[in-house]
């Protein structure tokens, strides 16, 4: 197994786990916020896609799946097309609402699709590239796929609790 299988392979467990977390819930479901400054499955889910669909198109230079498939319309949200949710308040966080849970595992897989050929095409020397000078240390394109990993993961994660409690209560 080469690098960019291990990396593939990592990023395909983030779409295992948004799928059990989302399959087989309602819109009301994806939207329960367990309390008033909670995160919902509808906007963890978002959120994780968002960054990874932002991160990964600034290192592969191409445009987000999400406006350039559509996904922002579709998704219809109250908030810039550039938004990820980071640093989203509350407030904000509860404005991502979706009629169908059917979109957020559409657009998560649209970006996964994109991120698989993205790592297709990398060698073990891609990943020493330098892609953000403002930290220090500078940022390293490995460093930034394995960051987004561990992101996606605990929100996934969260998502996954979230339904373990919804379920509990039907």
């Amino acid at each position: 197994m080469n690098t960019a299988e291990v990396l593939a392979d990592a990023y395909g467990r983030i779409q295992e786990v948004v799928h059990s977390a989302v399959d087989g819930l309602t819109a009301e479901e994806v939207a329960v916020r367990l309390d008033d400054e909670a995160n919902s499955i509808g906007w963890l889910v978002w959120h994780l896609a968002r960054v990874q669909d932002d991160h990964v198109a600034d290192v592969a230079g191409r445009e987000q799946v999400w406006t350039a498939d559509g996904w922002d319309k579709r998704f219809d949200l109250p908030f810039p097309a550039g938004t990820i949710g980071y640093g989203h308040s509350a407030a904000q966080s509860g404005q991502v609402e979706v009629a169908d849970p059917a979109l957020l595992t559409g657009y998560y897989d649209a970006v996964h699709a994109g991120t698989l050929d993205y790592l297709g095409g990398l060698t073990d020397d891609d990943l020493d590239q330098v892609v953000d000078e403002r930290w220090d240390p500078p940022v390293t394109l490995g460093v930034r796929l394995i960051s987004v990993i561990g992101d996606d993961l605990q929100h996934a994660g969260q998502a996954a609790y979230i339904r373990g409690i919804l379920l509990r209560r039907r």
